[in-house]
């Protein structure tokens, strides 16, 4: 084969991997916002909520919550 052809075909398999990806990703988070009550209540226990951290105090140091 010559280059510009395989050059193409790589260019292709990349389309390809990317589309497959995104639609991976398009599907998982479709499958998330049909959780029930109880499951997103469970899932928000343990990753923590989507609510956003307070703001640092000035001087405070950043340690995790343990």
């Amino acid at each position: 084969m010559s280059r510009p052809v395989i050059i193409v075909v790589v260019l292709l398999a990349i389309a390809a991997g990317s589309t497959i990806t995104v639609l991976a990703m398009k599907s998982e988070t479709a499958e998330s916002a049909g959780m029930s009550d109880e499951q997103r209540v469970t899932r928000e226990k343990f990753f923590g909520g989507n609510k956003e951290l307070p703001p640092i105090e000035k001087g405070q140091e950043m340690l995790p919550r343990w």
